[in-house]
């Protein structure tokens, strides 16, 4: 099934001398249990791709659809109700509530759709022991590192019955390791059946991609398969 679809999507901002055409007629299929990569130079339009996928932005023109779902037939209740229920987020700057504890950020999205306190807590901290995080559940965003945010705002976006992942630089604070640790995870979560977008500027994370997707001045300009990633190398099925 396809779970995230964009279709000749164009976003222009601004007016006239003012005009810039951050996408350009960028048609995109991402399937379910696939990982597809994004690449290009800054100002290129990847991070537009992404808000635009996850209906944080309207576009221009053209038509994006997520799970089957056009979002310009959705209401703005059901866009959000969407976003809230079957798209995880990782963005650049984290994002996480300040006054809420690690394994409390994690599970807040389970707890607003419905899943009780206890059972949202137990699936937060099973997503931060898988990255290494369980001995910093109880603390708040501004007793961890850049690196720790970072982490648990990647198990922030995989917790749950997620149907599509959008990633900003999801490494962008991490070590080798713990970059390594983060696409293990994103990948494990496409072998579920989770349709994830990562954009990233690391040629070694993209290779852990089934796709690579390259943008320039908000146009794809190539696509391809990349070379055999970590897992590959290590003789792990993929």
């Amino acid at each position: 099934m396809i779970m995230l679809e964009l279709r000749q999507v164009s976003k222009v901002y601004g007016q006239g001398a003012a005009e810039v055409h951050a996408l350009r007629n960028v048609s995109l299929e991402v399937a379910a249990g696939a990982m597809v990569a994004v690449m290009g130079p800054s100002g290129s339009g990847k991070s537009t791709l992404l808000t635009i996928a996850g209906s944080l932005e309207e576009p221009s023109s053209g038509k994006v659809s997520v799970a089957g779902q056009d979002l310009a037939m959705m209401s703005r209740d059901g866009k959000a109700r969407l976003r809230r229920q079957s798209i995880g987020y990782v963005f650049q700057d984290f994002n996480l509530l300040p006054g809420l504890t690690a394994a409390e950020n994690v599970a807040l999205p389970l707890e607003l759709d419905g899943v009780s306190a206890r059972m949202a807590r137990a699936a937060g901290l099973h997503a931060l022991e898988s990255l290494g995080l369980a001995d910093r559940a109880s603390s708040y965003p501004d007793q961890l590192s850049g690196g720790e945010r970072q982490r648990v705002a990647i198990a922030r976006a995989v917790v749950g019955d997620r149907h599509l992942l959008l990633a900003d630089e999801p490494s962008g604070a991490l070590d080798s390791e713990n970059s390594e640790t983060v696409m293990r995870m994103i990948h494990a979560a496409c072998k579920q059946g989770i349709a994830a977008v990562v954009v990233t500027h690391d040629a070694q994370l993209a290779s852990w991609a089934d796709r690579v997707v390259f943008i320039r001045d908000g146009r794809i300009v190539d696509q391809t398969a990349p070379a055999p990633g970590p897992e590959s190398l290590l003789g792990q099925d993929r």
